[in-house]
């Protein structure tokens, strides 16, 4: 990606949270003075407005339509932001900086403090590009398909609100691989891997693997264990209780859907991927050494 081509970027903030207000109006005229349009998400538009910024000098455009009017998306939040823009960007093929104002920041891994010169690097086009698989999920109920929607971190299927476990049986690619009684399971993207999967007892993988991790929570049997294999397959979960269990399909922690006994749910690689510019120099391994304080003593 050159820098001649970098014409409008779009500015997306943390949601509900008007704190980011003053970093994306610093932003927001730097890039002015870069001579580059900016193009401000109107949810995000709308709440530093209430923060006192002046719009005057700025379009705005609705989330599901600015991916259509920009070059490069520029997201200021945690990851948590991040997945939230990323996913509904991924048919547009908008390219991603993220700017951290969250806790951990494995996506949106540029500080505030650094933002102006890291990004002014990316767009004078010293910046690595990663692209990162997304996953598509799929809800069959009674042989129709009744939810469809995208992840980048994961999909998961988990207990509901009773502290009881759930059953299901995993196949891959038609194949059965086995039943379970457990709390759930995490279907991850390597991108996932460093998230809830981490967490689950599950491994850290390359975020350039073509592959799929599924992650067992809490196995009733302690030999479930983690498995991971290439992203062309097909995961499908079956809901097998006959006791009416709660359980729940989350995908990157922020949108739910109610299962019900005999769902089935198929997990496949989505056809679209994700773009994310760091500034050179910054490589995956770096990240993980910042972010997990790899190497620090106690």
């Amino acid at each position: 990606m050159e820098h001649s081509s970098f014409k409008t970027a779009g500015l997306f903030g943390k949601y509900a949270d008007s704190s980011m207000a003053d970093t994306l109006a610093r932003l927001a005229r730097h890039l002015l003075g870069r001579k580059i349009k900016v193009v401000i998400e109107s949810s995000t538009a709308e709440l530093i407005t209430k923060a006192g910024f002046d719009l005057d000098q700025y379009s705005t455009e609705a989330l599901d339509v600015i991916g259509q009017h920009i070059d490069v998306g520029i997201v200021i939040g945690g990851d948590g932001t991040f997945l939230n823009i990323a996913r509904n960007l991924a048919a547009d093929q908008v390219p991603l900086i993220g700017v951290n104002l969250g806790r951990v920041g494995f996506l949106a891994d540029i500080s505030v403090d650094d933002m102006i010169p890291e990004i002014n690097r990316i767009l004078d086009g010293d910046h690595e590009t990663e692209r990162r698989s997304l996953l598509h999920a799929e809800v069959m109920r009674s042989g129709k398909i009744i939810h469809a929607a995208k992840a980048f971190n994961d999909v998961i299927i988990n207990k509901g609100e009773l502290a009881r476990l759930i059953e299901f049986e995993t196949f891959i690619d038609g194949e059965f691989v086995n039943s379970m009684r457990a709390d759930g399971i995490i279907v991850a993207t390597p991108t996932g891997s460093t998230a809830y999967a981490l967490s689950a007892g599950g491994p850290i993988l390359h975020p350039a693997l073509e592959a799929i991790e599924l992650v067992p929570i809490c196995p009733h049997t302690l030999s479930d264990r983690p498995i991971v294999v290439n992203n062309q397959c097909v995961v499908e979960i079956v809901m097998t209780s006959l006791s009416n269990q709660h359980a729940y399909l989350t995908l990157d922690g922020q949108a739910m859907f109610s299962l019900q006994d005999h769902d089935h749910i198929f997990v496949r690689r989505n056809p679209e991927l994700i773009t994310l510019l760091r500034p050179s120099g910054r490589n995956h391994y770096s990240v993980l050494r910042a972010k997990l304080h790899w190497g620090e003593k106690l």
